[in-house]
């Protein structure tokens, strides 16, 4: 992109009071930004309102100083760094279906990304992972293991990049992910000059690394509140299908479900235990018909993978190894099976094994050092699934 060009559309994106939806008109109806610049103020009226015929013809205060800064991120790494415009060929064809794609699309990450031209056909060869920002110790595994074996049967795995299931699906797919293969695309709601949650500056740096970064928000967009549950249409819309690991009944991740649904995409949802309130949300879409699913397996062969087979990785392949033919767990495993997997205290357990109190605290001891239970706050206690 020419810097003529990327000043045009960014004067565009910054005008006030003209958003998606009437810059696309305007675009439809003169062609390039600077062909609607060219126009009158009574032409423009004859496309948008008179107070937003105004603004075009007026230019934003802060619109060169955000070329210069723009134009130098772009300077700064030419094989990594976009910005793709709704006429760009790269920009992602689901997008254009949705009512309101983005003007602007900034995008940073591995150069064969580039290459593959992976945005503009992206949603066919890509899954949405999305989930609680405080999940279960469970969910946060579900969702690695999930994002992991996805990642090996072919996948992109997309998702926020957010505390708790999203970071934990973009690590699983950096793992799982062969390669010279795009692991995964993290939409985020900041200008791609920053990093948010902070805690995150790490694993956003591995993503650029095998995968992308991709945000419709100006460099030096804060982390407002209100960009997050906007971007969730652009995350939805990349992909083929989404995946909720855990979610609340009011949750960023039911809006993102819903919006594959109105885009016509594939929803999945993992059951849990019914009374943990990360379930359920999960329950909800499962009752709303989302496809239950118990193993990466599922997920595969729902959406006809070509790549799906028997030896992907599951999130139920260690349980199921750890029970037996009956649905019992072997005599070493009997206090696993008192345990379950839900949440449990040391009551319940007592009364399940009929263990002493000091015997019991011993067996649990064991079992947290071995990685096959955790410890709650509040005294409880619960299985984990590769135990």
């Amino acid at each position: 992109m020419e810097r003529d060009e990327l000043s045009g559309w960014l004067r565009l994106h910054l005008t006030p009071g003209v958003g998606n939806l009437s810059a696309r008109k305007l675009l439809t109806a003169f062609g390039l930004p600077a062909q609607i610049f060219a126009q009158s103020e009574l032409a423009l009226t004859q496309v948008v309102s008179a107070l937003q015929a105004a603004a075009v013809r007026t230019a934003p205060p802060d619109w060169q100083a955000l070329l210069e800064t723009t134009w130098n991120w772009l300077e700064a790494a030419p094989d990594q760094r976009r910005v793709l415009t709704l006429g760009d060929p790269s920009y992602p064809q689901s997008l254009l279906e949705l009512e309101d794609p983005p003007l602007l699309l900034y995008a940073m990450g591995h150069a064969q990304a580039w290459e593959n031209n992976i945005l503009a056909s992206g949603a066919r060869h890509s899954l949405a992972i999305v989930g609680s920002r405080n999940p279960t110790p469970q969910g946060l595994g579900n969702a690695r293991q999930f994002a992991k074996a996805l990642a090996q049967g072919g996948l992109t795995i997309v998702s926020g990049l957010a505390m708790g299931v999203d970071g934990a699906a973009h690590e699983g797919a950096l793992e799982g992910a062969a390669q010279h293969q795009i692991a995964t695309i993290a939409v985020v709601g900041t200008g791609l000059d920053r990093v948010y949650p902070k805690e995150h500056r790490d694993l956003a740096h591995r993503i650029t690394q095998q995968g992308l970064i991709v945000s419709e928000y100006p460099l030096g967009t804060p982390p407002t509140a209100a960009n997050f549950p906007r971007r969730n249409r652009i995350l939805s819309g990349l992909t083929c299908g989404t995946l909720v690991v855990e979610a609340a009944l009011k949750s960023g991740s039911l809006i993102t479900a819903r919006l594959a649904l109105e885009q016509g995409k594939d929803v999945f949802a993992i059951p849990g235990s019914i009374h943990a309130t990360q379930s359920r949300g999960c329950h909800a879409l499962i009752k709303q018909g989302a496809k239950l699913v118990e193993s990466a397996q599922d997920v595969l062969e729902e959406l006809a993978w070509p790549q799906a087979s028997t030896d992907a990785i599951d999130s139920g392949a260690d349980y199921a190894s750890a029970v037996g033919v009956d649905g019992t767990f072997p005599e070493e495993n009997a206090l696993l099976q008192a345990l379950g997997f839900e949440p449990t205290g040391l009551d319940a357990l007592l009364a399940r094994t009929g263990l002493d109190t000091p015997a019991l605290q011993g067996q649990l001891m064991q079992l947290e050092l071995e990685g096959s239970v955790i410890r709650l706050p509040g005294g409880l206690f619960q299985r984990l699934a590769q135990a």
